[in-house]
């Protein structure tokens, strides 16, 4: 039987590959709401991640499958809350994929025929109001069910928050790695300009100082009330088996990035907005994965088993081709 801090990798590639599907559609969304110019330039590229949302399905229907595993306090005598029980986790969480999916699948709909059909248009316009309401709500919901539940008398307010805005960021980092590569093999079929770039790293940047402060002001209100329910998982999380993984992704997430793209020269230079790019996905998994396996004691580091490797290429390797047709589809790229 795969252990818990094993079967963990395959819950955080689930995390990972369903915040790329949304974050695909909420990205274009919020892009057409404040009407950018730039929009123009990724919104196909954009929600071409979306196609990753079957992946994403599929992932959740093997975590629900081994409930068990996935979710430690299933296996536990004491009296939960009524909704910490599988059965009722599973309808929210299908159902709610269900929902964002038909939704997401609308909003691609009519932004491929919003610019010639103004019923389309009109449409579009509707549910791209509806998408960020749905990131957030379904987005709470996601993050209280795998990660902050999973130590069942702990709580956060802004739990919620901290795990979007984070998820968000890895998005936009992972797209603009995507779009370098993309660029520089000449595999699309209209060259994105360099001035995209100073784009993401602005919101880049914004989202690293949203990061940080709904860490700080979670970490504040558990250190200031001192309970010892509220304040254990962060002490054994800091100074634990995973201490090492906590202060890489807190470099990695924040020190890097702000001091590098704070500075408005770093904001111009491809070099660097990649270097902070990757280091912000990379510090994405690992705080994913010491929020979820190190919620318990286990001295297993992520990546060292045939089955974290093995599983986590497999997720990948899906999606990387998955994305790559739907950017065939939307005819991003050349055959």
């Amino acid at each position: 039987m795969v252990s818990f801090a094993s079967w963990s990798v395959l819950t955080v590639d689930y995390l990972f590959i369903l915040y790329l599907a949304l974050g695909g559609v909420t990205l274009a969304a919020l892009l057409h709401l404040v009407n950018a110019k730039w929009r123009f330039d990724v919104r196909f590229l954009s929600v071409s991640f979306f196609s990753l949302y079957p992946l994403a399905f599929a992932l959740l229907l093997i975590l629900l499958w081994n409930g068990k595993t996935t979710f430690p306090w299933a296996n536990s005598s004491e009296h939960m809350p009524f909704w910490n029980n599988l059965t009722f986790l599973a309808i929210r969480e299908i159902l709610g994929m269900i929902l964002v999916g038909i939704l997401g699948g609308m909003f691609i709909k009519y932004q491929a025929t919003s610019d010639t059909n103004p019923d389309s248009k009109s449409m579009f316009r509707n549910v791209a109001l509806l998408i960020p309401y749905l990131y957030v709500l379904y987005g709470t919901m996601v993050a209280w069910d795998f990660e902050v539940t999973l130590l069942p008398n702990w709580q956060s307010s802004i739990y919620a928050m901290y795990f979007f805005v984070s998820n968000f960021n890895m998005f936009m980092s992972i797209t603009v790695v995507v779009i370098y590569f993309l660029n520089k093999s000449g595999a699309l079929t209209k060259p994105i300009g360099d001035y995209i770039y100073n784009y993401f790293a602005q919101i880049m940047l914004a989202f690293t100082i949203l990061w940080i402060y709904t860490f700080f002001a979670q970490y504040l209100i558990i250190w200031y009330g001192n309970l010892p329910e509220e304040t254990e998982r962060i002490v054994h999380m800091q100074y634990g088996d995973y201490g090492g993984l906590f202060w890489t992704f807190f470099i990695m997430k924040f020190v890097f990035p702000f001091v590098m793209l704070v500075f408005p020269f770093n904001r111009h230079c491809i070099w660097s907005i990649l270097a902070v790019a990757s280091s912000i996905i990379v510090g994405t998994w690992i705080e994913r994965y010491t929020w979820i396996s190190g919620t318990y004691s286990s001295p297993h580091m992520p990546m060292t088993s045939l089955f974290d490797i093995g599983v986590t290429a497999i997720v990948f390797g899906l999606a990387f081709m998955m994305v790559r047709m739907a950017m065939k589809k939307y005819n991003l790229i050349k055959a």
